[in-house]
C-alpha cells in the first residue's frame, strides 16, 4: 500500500507543449544515498535543451552528478583537425553547474568515435609517434582545459582492454605504444591539477579482463601517474544472476579499492530482454522471424519480470551500499525507459526496460527496491 501510494501521488503540470507527470511524494535518490556515493545519470543534448521536461524532473530531482551521453566523444565536440565544437558541451556543463552537480566528462581517448583523419597528416598517411602524442596532448589540453574548474572529474582513457584481458589493438596502441594511456593521463592532469581522472571500462568484473586493467593500474601507479578512480561499466548488466555474479563484482571493486583507488559503477543498466548480441546486423527477414522470441514484451512489462528486475536491482545497491567506503559514484545510463540505448540494440525494433523509471517517467518497483536498500543498511 505505501509503493502504490507513492507512486500514484503524482502532480500534473501542464507545459506549453506537454502535459508533465511528475511523481514528487516518493523519496530523492541523491538524499537516500547522500552519506554513501553519488547518484548520476547520463543526459542527451535534448533534455539538457530542456525538450523533455518530464525527464529534467526526475534529474533534477534524483541525481547530482551528470554524464555526457555523446556531446564529448571526439566525433562530436572535434570534428576537423583546427576546428572545435563546443556549443553542446557548453550546455551540458552549464546545465550541471546551474543545478549544483558533479559534472563528469566523458571521454578524452577512446577506440571508437574518434574519426580516422585524427591518424593521419594532411596528406593522408599515418602520424608518427611524435605527432599523434602533439595531436592527443592539443585535444586533451584544449578541452579539458576549456572547462578547468568546471568539470569535476573525466573519463581519461576508455575501454582499452579485449574480454581476455589484453590491450585492445588500437591505433592509439599501434602508433604511441602502450605508454598511450599514461600520456593522456599526464597531459589531462597537466590542463586542470584539481580535476579527478578516471580510467572506465566494461566486463572488467570477469577475471581475465580484470587482471587486465589491474596490470594497467599498478603500471601506472609504477609511473606516478595521476588517477582518481575507476569506472566498472555496467553496460547491460543482466536480470540472470549469473551475469556478472556478486563474486565477480566484489572481486573487482575490493582490488581497485587495494591499490588505493576509488571506485566508481558507470553506464549502469540491466538488460531484461534475451541475449540477441549474435543477432546484430540481423536483415529484416531475420528480425520478422525472431521478433517474438528477441522482442517478448512489445506492450510492457510483465509483473513477474517486473519483480525480478526490482530484486536483481536491490541485489546490485546491496553490493555498493555495502561497499560504500570503496565507492564515490554509482550512474545508471539514461532517465526512464523510453529513451535508453537498449532500445532497437541490437536489432531494431526490440522494447526494453532497464532502468529506475518506466516510460510514463513513474518510479518503477525497481526504484523503490534500490531505495529500501539505502534504509536497510
Amino acid at each position: 500500500m505505501k509503493i502504490c501510494k507513492l507512486i500514484c501521488s503524482t502532480v500534473l503540470l501542464v507545459g506549453m507543449f506537454n502535459t508533465i507527470v511528475v511523481a514528487e511524494d516518493i523519496p530523492a535518490l541523491k538524499d537516500v544515498f547522500k552519506d554513501d556515493f553519488l547518484i548520476g545519470t547520463s543526459l542527451v543534448d535534448d533534455i539538457v535543451r530542456g525538450r523533455d521536461h518530464n525527464a529534467v524532473a526526475i534529474v533534477k530531482k534524483h541525481f547530482n552528478a551528470i554524464t555526457p551521453d555523446n556531446v564529448m566523444k571526439w566525433d562530436f565536440i572535434h570534428t576537423q583537425p583546427k576546428k572545435y565544437e563546443f556549443d553542446a558541451a557548453d550546455r551540458f556543463v552549464d546545465f550541471g553547474r546551474k543545478n549544483n552537480m558533479f559534472i563528469i566528462g566523458h571521454t578524452l581517448i577512446w577506440h571508437d568515435q574518434t574519426p580516422g583523419w585524427v591518424f593521419k597528416d594532411n596528406q593522408g598517411k599515418q602520424l608518427s609517434r611524435d605527432e599523434l602524442l602533439e595531436r592527443m596532448k592539443d585535444h586533451i589540453s584544449t578541452i579539458v582545459g576549456r572547462y578547468k574548474g568546471k568539470v569535476n572529474g573525466w573519463d581519461v582513457v576508455n575501454e582499452v582492454l579485449d574480454p581476455n584481458g589484453s590491450l585492445r589493438n588500437s591505433k592509439w596502441l599501434e602508433i604511441i605504444g602502450e605508454d598511450y594511456i599514461a600520456k593522456a593521463f599526464e597531459y589531462a592532469h597537466e590542463a586542470d591539477p584539481n580535476a579527478e581522472l578516471y580510467y572506465n571500462d566494461y566486463s572488467i568484473e570477469n577475471p581475465e579482463k580484470r587482471e587486465g586493467v589491474i596490470r594497467i593500474l599498478k603500471d601506472l601507479k609504477a609511473k606516478n601517474t595521476y588517477l582518481t578512480a575507476v569506472g566498472i561499466q555496467g553496460q547491460a548488466w543482466r536480470l540472470d544472476k549469473h551475469y556478472p555474479t556478486t563474486e565477480n563484482i566484489e572481486a573487482i571493486i575490493n582490488a581497485v579499492a587495494e591499490l588505493g583507488y576509488k571506485v566508481m559503477i558507470t553506464e549502469l543498466t540491466i538488460d531484461v530482454l534475451p541475449n540477441a548480441a549474435k543477432y546484430e546486423g540481423a536483415d529484416i527477414k531475420m528480425m520478422a522471424r525472431m521478433e517474438k522470441k528477441l522482442n517478448p514484451y512489445p506492450d510492457g512489462l510483465p509483473d513477474d519480470v517486473q519483480q525480478r528486475l526490482a530484486d536483481r536491482y536491490a541485489e546490485l545497491f546491496g553490493i555498493f551500499v555495502k561497499h560504500k567506503d570503496k565507492i564515490s559514484r554509482v550512474t545508471v545510463w539514461g532517465i526512464y525507459d523510453g529513451k535508453n540505448w537498449l532500445n532497437d540494440w541490437p536489432i531494431k525494433g526490440r522494447t526494453s526496460y532497464p532502468l529506475l523509471f518506466d516510460r510514463n517517467y513513474q518510479p518503477k518497483p525497481a526504484f523503490f527496491a534500490v531505495v529500501k536498500t539505502a534504509e536497510s543498511k
